[in-house]
Formats: C-alpha cells, structure tokens, sequence
C-alpha cells in the first residue's frame, strides 16, 4: 500500500473536487477542513501517527468510532458537534468511493457508522414585550450605541442568520419605500426581505453615521468593526450578549439565562406564526429548502398548540350533547397535554 494515498487524495478533495465539484458554502467547508485538523491532530498525539505516515491500510472503523468516542469523552464535544465531525468523515469517504474504489470496503464501514440521537432541546424564543426591552436599552446618543441598535433590530426584523446579517452589504439595503434587505443563505441562495419602517429609520441614521450613503460604499460590508473590517459572527454575540445581560439586569423574567444571536430567528418565527401567518409564507421568509424545517416553530409554541386544540374541540364537540361544563373539563384535559 502506499503510505501517501491518504495525503494525496485528501490534498485533491479540498484543493480540487470541493472547489470545483460542490456546492458547499464557505462554512461547510471550513467545518470539514476544521474536522480534519482536529483528526490529524489525534492521530499525531493520541495514536502516535504522524500525519505524513497516515494510509488507508491503517485506518478502519474502530479507529474511526475511537476519534469520536475522544471527541465527546476528552474534548467534551456536544453530540451535535460529533455529529458534525462524522458528517465529514462520510463526505470524504462517499468521495473515496469513487475516486478509489480499492478501498470500498474501509469506506462502507465507516459510512455505516450512525449518528448519535441528540436529546430534544427546548427552542427558547423572546417575547415581544422582552424584544421591546431589549431594543430600548442601547443609548440612542451614543453613535456606536446606535450601530448596535441597528444590528439587534436587524437580526429580529429581517429574521436573519447571524451569517446572512455578516454577510449584507452596504448596497443589499434599500432605504426608499417600499424597504428592503437583500440576504445570502445558504447553497448562496438569496431573498428580499421586507423592512418595517421603525426599523428603517433606525438603519437609515446609522448609515448617516457612518457615511456609507455614498456609491463607493455600496460594495462594502453594512456592519463592521473599529478597524473598518467586516463583522465576524463572534462580534454580532459579543453585542447580543452585552445587551442581553443589560436588559436581563431590569427584567430577569424576560429573559432565559442561556441567548445567542439566533434567538432572534426563533422569536421572529414564533411572533409570525402566532400572528397567523401561514407556514409557507414564513418557510420563505425565513429562506429554509422545506417547509418541515419550519414547522418546528408550529410544534415548540404553546400557544398555537392552544388555538388548534380549541378549534379542533369546537369542531367535534356537538354542542346539544354536551354541557358547557363537561366541553370545558373536556378542553382542559385536552390542554394538559400539551
């Protein structure tokens, strides 16, 4: 065997075949370069291999399930995130597949390696009174103050991805009515997303601020930091978290004690569904490929549980065989399991 068929064929799939053959975003494959880092890494201080010693004709499924059993053990990785890690192992080897099917037997074995169940976490999302808490306590004299503003109010209004808001340039807004915001998804898909005017206005005077009103700028990133360098996702949970904490100081009831910038997705959702807007039309707000993606918001909210339960009762219960006291012991049993 050749002791540099490993290094070889993973050299040509990220400089030549992900690049050229695939459709992966900028993060993807970072996630996969980053998971390949990390296994070289174990197999240099843990298995004593050196990365340059590394072949296929050492690596099997044990030594596989061993890097992700060290992943969680002694990293202290979520089951999530080794998942993550194996859906890049699964790439690589599907690629080996076919590129050496010498080696269809070690690639089967690993393919055949599962993913972990992860445990149902509950969605947390904010309310709106906790959304208008939140949006009052940046201080509206302070120029930055106002740049934050103008990112908080985004990421609720716009429903964004932490990414799609890093990624938005200067020229992706359209201040004159009606307003917009132009994002880039994932698989590089973009959609317009209407602006409220509150939220316009609170855009427009930081673009004031900033001078970015100018053509020059069109092409420059919308948010950035005190080096004129784009954002980074790290940044836009620095500021969540800054005023999390601030406003969570006056109203600890408003606010769980985990909150990351995504929160703002989920509570723009949920404010949508319980508004009645419909499933399809928040899928394509949101820019998700399907709508069981979305539907998640319709099964984690109490409230829209509520209203089915009562309307469904209303429509089964006939009203002349029932008494109004046995449909409402019979409504409240059916709340309780929610």
């Amino acid at each position: 065997m050749n002791s540099t068929d490993f290094g070889r064929y993973l050299s040509k799939y990220f400089l030549s075949y992900i690049p050229q053959r695939t459709g992966y975003s900028e993060n993807t494959i970072k996630s996969y370069r980053d998971t390949f880092t990390i296994f070289l890494r174990y197999c240099k201080d843990v298995l004593r291999i050196k990365p340059e010693k590394i072949c296929f004709s050492r690596m099997s499924r044990n030594m596989v399930e061993d890097f992700l059993t060290w992943l969680e053990d002694t990293k202290k990785y979520s089951i999530s995130t080794r998942n993550q890690r194996l859906a890049a192992l699964h790439a690589f080897f599907r690629y080996i597949q076919i590129e050496a099917p010498e080696y269809m037997e070690l690639c089967n074995s690993i393919l055949s390696i599962s993913s972990k169940k992860t445990p149902t976490v509950e969605m947390n999302y904010l309310s709106i009174a906790a959304i208008k808490e939140l949006l009052a306590t940046p201080d509206a004299s302070n120029k930055e103050a106002r740049r934050d503003l103008a990112i908080l109010s985004l990421l609720y209004d716009s429903g964004a991805r932490v990414q799609e808001l890093v990624d938005v340039l200067v020229g992706d807004i359209r201040i004159k009515g009606p307003a917009t915001i132009r994002l880039t998804g994932k698989g590089k898909k973009t959609r317009i997303i209407p602006i409220m005017p509150q939220t316009i206005n609170i855009v427009k005077a930081y673009i004031n601020d900033y001078g970015l009103f100018s053509e020059s700028k069109f092409t420059s990133p919308l948010f950035f930091n005190k080096r004129q360098e784009k954002l980074t996702r790290a940044g836009i949970s620095y500021i969540v978290n800054k005023y999390i904490t601030a406003a969570r100081k006056k109203h600890p009831e408003l606010f769980p004690n985990r909150v990351s910038p995504h929160i703002f997705r989920h509570s723009k959702a949920m404010h949508l569904l319980e508004s009645g807007v419909n499933l399809i039309y928040i899928r394509d707000f949101l820019g998700h490929s399907s709508v069981t993606t979305t539907e998640i918001y319709a099964k984690s909210n109490p409230e829209v549980k509520r209203k089915a339960i009562e309307q469904a009762s209303h429509n089964v219960i006939p009203d002349e065989k029932l008494t109004k006291k046995e449909k409402d012991d019979l409504l409240n049993w059916l709340k309780e399991l929610i």
